[in-house]
């Protein structure tokens, strides 16, 4: 691989991926910018232009340390701006909001929180390998913090 993105970013006019990368054989930065072609305001799979752009004998070698994940959040983010949506709307769709009830957004914002979750997991998630990984951890959570139920109560069938 010759080419390490630095940074990526969108362009609403015309719609492209803003890349700024180090071409490794030379130590110089440079600036790529790849239109967005075949993509609108009703375009629904964003997934697939990710992919697609990814995949482009043009642009493969460029875009090889470019997440995926990051590919869709820009194609999102181009596809909210073409519908009308600022940017600071688009990016407040990625944000989690832990007081947020999650069973009143529509499909393609829950996907996004989804999303953006699983990352979360991903990156704070302890595998066998890492250093401080520890097999059986027992944790005791005080009773004066938990909530009182009638239910709690009325069940005292020594459970």
């Amino acid at each position: 691989m010759n080419f390490e993105a630095k940074r990526c970013g969108v362009q609403f006019s015309p719609p492209s991926i803003v890349l700024i990368y180090e071409n490794k054989s030379t130590n110089k930065l440079r600036k790529r910018i790849i239109p967005v072609r075949k993509y609108s305001k009703d375009s629904a799979d964003y997934r697939k232009a990710a992919e697609t752009l990814k995949n482009h004998p043009r642009h493969r070698d460029y875009l090889q340390s470019v997440s995926q994940s990051q590919l869709e959040r820009l194609h999102i983010i181009l596809r909210d701006h073409m519908q009308g949506l600022s940017l600071e709307q688009s990016l407040a769709s990625f944000r989690l909001d832990p007081e947020q009830d999650l069973n009143k957004l529509d499909d393609d914002e829950l996907a996004r929180k989804k999303g953006k979750m699983d990352e979360l997991f991903e990156k704070n998630r302890k595998r066998k390998d890492d250093p401080d990984f520890v097999y059986d951890v027992e944790v005791e959570f005080s009773a004066n913090n938990q909530e009182k139920c009638s239910w709690d109560e009325e069940s005292d069938d020594g459970f």
